[in-house]
Formats: C-alpha cells, structure tokens, sequence
C-alpha cells in the first residue's frame, strides 16, 4: 500500500507540479523501488515460514517435497507481479491510438511510468491475505481444530464468505467504493494523453464513465479513447454485473422469513384457519335453519329466499 500511494503521489506531482526529469520524480522513484525491495523480501519470507509449516504438519524433512511445480508457478507469478513499479529515470514511447466519435487517428509521447503504475493496483491482491492472517477465526486455535475435524481449510475465500454472512451490505459497499476510485484513477491516467477536451481524463469526468459503466448504464456521453480505457471499463462492467447480482441475492437473503419467524407465522396462519373454519361452520348452520324455517314452518314456503340462503351456505 505505500509504494502504491508513492506512485499515485509521483504520477500526479509529475503532470502538474514537476516534470519526469526532476530530482523530485527521481527521488519518489527511488522510494518505490526501495519498497519494493522491501516487498519482495516480505513475500519470500512468508512462503519461506508457509514451506516450514507445511514441512511441520505432514512430517516431512526436506523443504524439497513441498515445492511443486504448482507452488513454484504461483510464487513466481506472484514476485512478478510485485515486481512491477515505475523505475527510476525518464523513459519515453509514442502511443498510438484512435480517438472516440472521430475516429481520427492520435499519437503522442508517452511516459512508460504509465505502463508500470497500473499494474501496480495488482498488488491489492495482499489486502486479502492481511484480512486472512489478521482474522480472529484463523487466530483462534478452537476455530482451527474444529475447521480441520470438518475438512474446512481456513483461506481467503472462507473469510470472505464469512463478512458476507456477518455484514453482506459493508463489504459490497466497501468494494464497490474501492474499485470505483481505482478504476477512475486508472481510465484518467490512460486517457491523459489522447483527451484533449480534458473530458475522461478529468477525476469527476473518469468518475461519471466508471459508475455508468459500473452500473450498466452507458449513456454513451463519455468513451475512452485508448485500449488500456476501454480495458478499464470492460472490467468495471463485469464487476459491476457481479456486485449487481451479490445485492439481489443479499436483499433476497435478507427478505427471507428467519426460523423463529416462520414458526411465528405459520402458527398465525394456522389461527386464522381455524377461524375461518369455525366461522364457516355456524354459516351453514345459520343458513341450513333459515332453509328449513322457510321451507317446513310456513304454509308458502318462499322459492327466491330458499335459493338466496341456499346460497350463502354453499
């Protein structure tokens, strides 16, 4: 999260307050990598102190057996992906692009920071682990052993299904949040060079398009220009079409009756049935009377009253 907010920090000093060429870029570069380093280093002590325990729980003793090719890809593929920060210096590329409505073609000298700070937003994937590592159910060694009698693993995804159940609307809230400012931050720093009119890579103007998109809206005002933009967006409408479909599932988890509330329920509706029923009965009886008063105790008996009581009795 700090070489994060460093990189967001040196990507908007560089457009408006200094240039890339400044001692001031150079150093906030310098304190990225630093921090990444630093990075780097935690990752490999963790799956380091990951190996031991596995080697602890099954017996094993050599640190060999544990390193599949499976753990081998995703520790590789992880210290990758860290590894991606803006490097120290002023590097340069001509971007290309097509612009929106136009179609008329656009070029222009881009920094290649642009194409190192986004990928930097992959490290967010840590936040999980932190939750998972800080939660009190896989802190808590009660918790542990009855997960492991019902073969329950205690992972990122356990915790996660866990704050949906305990607070479904924090979470979703929370993350819609999050990825809206992420996602608007991203589309302004890669439309930047290619808007002119200053219309998507304005923050407010990149919030509009994100939130639209995120709600699959579209009203179409606002395009992005570049793939990087419209890769953006791509992702925040499927995101979007997830988290709908999260709120529709809590709210109908939440309209559901609970146990208590349905025995409630279903003893007043058995109460009412009774009810009906009882009345129903005296109305026969009433009318089955009234029927044989006008039919067996008058001389004429009266046809239309008969068939009109006959009636209320059905």
């Amino acid at each position: 999260m700090f070489g994060i907010v460093v990189m967001v920090t040196e990507t908007e000093l560089s457009w408006g307050v200094y240039t890339k060429e400044s001692l001031y870029s150079f150093a906030l570069k310098c304190l990225i990598s630093l921090s990444t380093v630093i990075l780097l280093g935690l990752v490999v002590l963790y799956h380091a102190r990951e190996i031991q325990l596995f080697m602890v729980d099954n017996g094993a003793d050599d640190w060999r057996i544990a390193m599949t090719c499976e753990r081998v890809f995703l520790i590789s593929l992880e210290l990758a992906v860290c590894a991606i920060h803006p490097v120290p210096g002023h590097y340069r590329f001509t971007w290309t692009a097509r612009l929106a409505f136009t179609y008329a073609p656009s070029a222009a000298e881009a920094d290649v920071d642009v194409l190192l700070s986004v990928p930097m937003f992959l490290r967010l994937y840590l936040l999980g682990r932190v939750m998972l590592l800080h939660s009190k159910i896989f802190t808590d060694a009660s918790s542990r052993s009855i997960g492991a009698l019902n073969k329950v693993t205690f992972n990122t995804r356990f915790v996660m299904k866990t704050l949906m159940t305990i607070c479904p609307g924090t979470v979703l809230l929370v993350f819609s949040i999050s990825s809206w400012i992420v996602a608007a931050w991203t589309v302004r720093v890669c439309e930047r060079y290619h808007d002119k009119q200053e219309v998507t890579s304005n923050f407010l103007g990149a919030m509009w398009l994100i939130s639209i998109t995120f709600l699959s809206i579209g009203y179409g005002d606002m395009v992005p220009h570049t793939y990087c933009g419209k890769g953006v967006c791509l992702l925040t409408g499927i995101m979007g079409a997830g988290c709908t479909a999260l709120v529709v599932a809590v709210v109908a988890r939440k309209l559901e009756l609970t146990k208590a509330e349905k025995h409630v329920h279903n003893f007043m509706m058995d109460t009412q049935l009774t009810k009906r029923v009882k009345n129903a009965a005296a109305n026969v009886l009433r009318e089955t009377w009234l029927i044989y008063k006008h039919t067996r105790l008058v001389k004429k008996p009266d046809h239309a009253r008969v068939r009109k009581h006959q009636r209320s009795g059905v």
